[in-house]
């Protein structure tokens, strides 16, 4: 365990010296808030009104949580290295070093990704404040709830994507299935809650990665209750083993059709 808190350590250094060049690609962040700020003040006739059991408020605050959890990840950027680590034939040097490779992709990205998580939840939360002149109602020991949910969605996010490049081992492109799924999480699970879905769509969504990485911990944070904060990280524990094991299972598979065609 100290070797892979040693990467993500390493990891998160190394992005504190290039904070400048991060903070330039927050623009896209401002501008997104900036127009769903501006969408839903117009579904919204009356500030007071209440869609979905949502008010206003707490749809702008819901969208502003999921773009941090979504832009804080930079997936796209991750699974393409994979997948050229699969295709170069780079990661068999990573297969004969004192780690595994699912491990090290996870913390090596985690330290970019918690750096990220930071910077624009700072920028998010400001935002929110300055339009909508308040925060929703929390206290201390939820708001470490939501941290908590926050950064399990963050791994779950990170082994998923993780688990997408490793089918490069089998397939020639891998990037075409997480464009698929960085779209079911963009447009179902950042831009409304699952509560906007017709009622068929909302039981599968539940069992989808859309509840445990976007919806759950936004929703907390608008809206916290013990029993919904117990149901979330539960379902977010469940979800964290059942994707470590396919992850091992794809990445061990993987190995071993390199090592029969030989390497």
């Amino acid at each position: 365990m100290k070797k892979y808190l040693y990467i993500f350590k390493s990891e998160l250094m190394t992005n504190l010296q290039y904070s400048f060049d991060i903070l330039v690609g927050f623009v896209s962040y401002i501008i997104m808030v900036f127009i769903f700020l501006n969408l839903w003040q117009y579904i919204y006739s009356d500030p007071s009104e209440v869609i979905k059991g949502y008010t206003m408020n707490q749809m702008i605050w819901y969208v502003i949580v999921t773009e941090i959890l979504w832009m804080s990840i930079g997936g796209r950027k991750l699974c393409k290295k994979i997948c050229n680590d699969v295709r170069s034939g780079n990661i068999t040097y990573n297969i004969i070093k004192p780690y595994n490779y699912v491990e090290y992709s996870l913390f090596n990205h985690l330290g970019l990704a918690l750096f990220k998580f930071v910077l624009i939840t700072i920028l998010g939360m400001t935002l929110g404040f300055i339009f909508l002149h308040e925060f929703p109602k929390i206290t201390f020991l939820s708001a470490l709830g939501v941290i908590l949910s926050c950064l399990l969605s963050s791994i779950i996010n990170t082994l998923i994507v993780v688990g997408i490049g490793l089918i490069s081992f089998f397939i020639e492109d891998a990037n075409p299935f997480f464009w698929l799924y960085s779209k079911l999480i963009l447009v179902i699970g950042t831009i409304f809650p699952i509560e906007f879905l017709p009622p068929f769509l909302q039981a599968i969504a539940k069992y989808s990665p859309i509840y445990v990485v976007s919806y759950g911990p936004a929703k907390l944070f608008v809206d916290f209750t013990t029993n919904r904060f117990i149901e979330v990280i539960g379902i977010q524990i469940i979800y964290l083993i059942i994707v470590l094991i396919i992850t091992h299972l794809i990445y061990r598979k993987g190995v071993k059709k390199l090592n029969v065609n030989g390497g």
